[in-house]
């Protein structure tokens, strides 16, 4: 949606194809019986006029699309042995708080802050140079790239211990790694750096839903004589002579056009939309190779009462049952008992929005989300939107009563207040925006993907380009920030001015 808009501002006339009957992927929401809830946007930093990816959003949404503060402390964690932090909207603030529990470690505390400015720093000379075409895009990343790519070699786990040897700051330091869904044993040390530069000044939320997000875009598009299509299927991406020329929808229409742009992924894109002869070829063999980021389910929750009162805010809630910085994924099987999450991560998106009416009867929203492996749903992946049978209602249903217990327990004033609850699985997240082994971030940000050099916007298919979170970082500004390259290798100068304009 962000190539789209940047290319309608642009002059071209942009269509958006979206296989969904609603559009923005991530970003849309959807209601049940008066309660509506986000599927992907908890929290977003750099979005105010300080930031770059604020002062674009601005520009490309023409100052339609506004941004409500998570509060002063936008993230509360809590373990189960008691203790207790809560990361706030500024540096100097969350410098304290975690010095304070470790008073003997704030040269630790000090020298992470210092180096992840110092990642974000270096990330703009190597996503410059991943806008370039493969040949001169690989130079320029030896170059402008080069301290960048120290970082993107490096696992999280192997630079905790030059910071601190108490494991438990080592687990602080890494505590938001939800976010991009790779524990530190295989993370890339860029990607967690990135996200607590991220959140360094706070967290927002859309004023209206994260559905305005989309709906303020493709505005964009549409005031350009653009247009967006949903129920609009994508079968496969023609080529001709070497070169994407359109596609071919599911109903066998084909659409034509001198560019073609993927934003579902550039693993999906080789694996599902390119022809069989170009999935064969080492360079999207290369891509196809690389692996997914961990699924998850999410229990929505509607409540009637002042979930306030409860000890709820529009802070996010993280409860984590050890200090095991590896221990994320649930492992839970269809054959087996259901033990508890090793984490939850809720959200509460009605005390989030300042447009939210609860009205008389007080209606609120929650969301508990934690990762789980791919592989026990896989089985019903052939199946239906709901009709995929009698067992796998079974162990959803199971699911989610170990997950709503779990919760309530940790906020037990909660229980007089929950009148509904649904839950997603991996399942819905294939169905309604078809990554990659239902993956909700796509690859997973490991070394090795961001050393792939064919994670470009620029494919080695003429006139094809990838955006997205693969090209760039995982989240919402991490696929926005792909969603920029792709429209500067695709559009040319007069993409590059409007970025300059925004900055």
């Amino acid at each position: 949606m962000c190539t789209a808009a940047i290319l309608a501002k642009t002059g071209k006339r942009v269509l958006v194809l979206e296989q969904h009957y609603v559009p923005g992927g991530f970003t849309h929401a959807f209601k049940r019986k008066g309660w509506s809830w986000d599927v992907g946007v908890h929290a977003v930093g750099e979005v105010t006029h300080h930031s770059m990816p604020g002062r674009l959003l601005t520009v490309l949404t023409d100052n339609r699309l506004q941004w409500a503060s998570l509060g002063s402390v936008y993230e509360e964690f809590r373990w189960d042995d008691g203790f207790e932090l809560d990361f706030p909207d500024n540096p100097e603030q969350f410098i304290h708080n975690l010095t304070e529990p470790f008073p003997d470690e704030s040269q630790a505390v000090l020298d992470y802050m210092q180096l992840c400015r110092e990642v974000a720093r270096s990330m703009r000379g190597y996503f410059g140079a991943k806008v370039a075409g493969p040949g001169l895009g690989w130079a320029l990343e030896q170059t402008l790239g080069r301290k960048a790519n120290k970082y993107l070699a490096q696992h999280t786990r192997d630079v905790l211990p030059a910071l601190t040897q108490d494991p438990r700051l080592q687990a602080l330091f890494v505590a938001q790694w939800g976010y991009y869904g790779s524990p530190p044993s295989r993370s890339s040390f860029a990607i967690q750096a990135l996200v607590t530069r991220h959140f360094m000044h706070g967290a927002y939320y859309p004023v209206g839903g994260s559905q305005r997000i989309a709906w303020e875009l493709l505005q964009t598009v549409a005031n350009c004589d653009g247009w967006t299509r949903v129920v609009a299927d994508v079968d496969q991406i023609v080529v001709e002579h070497g070169k994407a020329v359109g596609v071919r929808m599911s109903t066998g229409e084909e659409i034509r056009a001198p560019t073609i742009v993927s934003a579902i992924g550039a693993s999906a894109t080789v694996q599902r939309l390119l022809p069989e002869s170009f999935r064969e070829r080492n360079w999207s063999a290369s891509i196809a190779s690389l692996k997914p980021a961990p699924a998850h389910v999410c229990l929505y929750i509607g409540f009637k009462g002042d979930i306030r009162s409860a000890g709820c805010s529009g802070a996010n809630k993280w409860f984590l049952s050890s200090w095991d910085i590896e221990q994320g994924e649930w492992t839970i099987s269809p054959s087996k008992p259901i033990g508890p999450a090793p984490v939850l991560y809720c959200s509460f998106p009605s005390l989030k929005d300042p447009t939210h009416d609860p009205g008389p009867e007080q209606r609120h929203t929650g969301e508990v989300v934690t990762f789980v492996p791919w592989e026990c749903f896989a089985p019903w992946r052939d199946t239906r939107w709901r009709k995929r049978g009698e067992d796998y209602e079974a162990f959803k249903a199971r699911i989610a009563e170990q997950m709503l217990e779990q919760f309530l327990q940790k906020i037990p004033a909660l229980r007089p207040m929950v009148a509904y609850s649904e839950l997603s699985t991996p399942l819905s997240t294939d169905t309604f925006c078809r990554p990659v082994a239902g993956s909700i971030y796509g690859l997973e940000p490991t070394p090795e993907r961001f050393a792939n050099p064919h994670l470009r916007p620029r494919s080695p298919v003429g006139n094809l380009y990838f955006s997205g979170s693969e090209v760039a970082t995982v989240g919402v500004v991490g696929a926005m920030m792909g969603g920029v390259m792709a429209a500067l290798a695709a559009g040319g100068a007069p993409a590059r001015k409007l970025l300059a304009d925004a900055r």
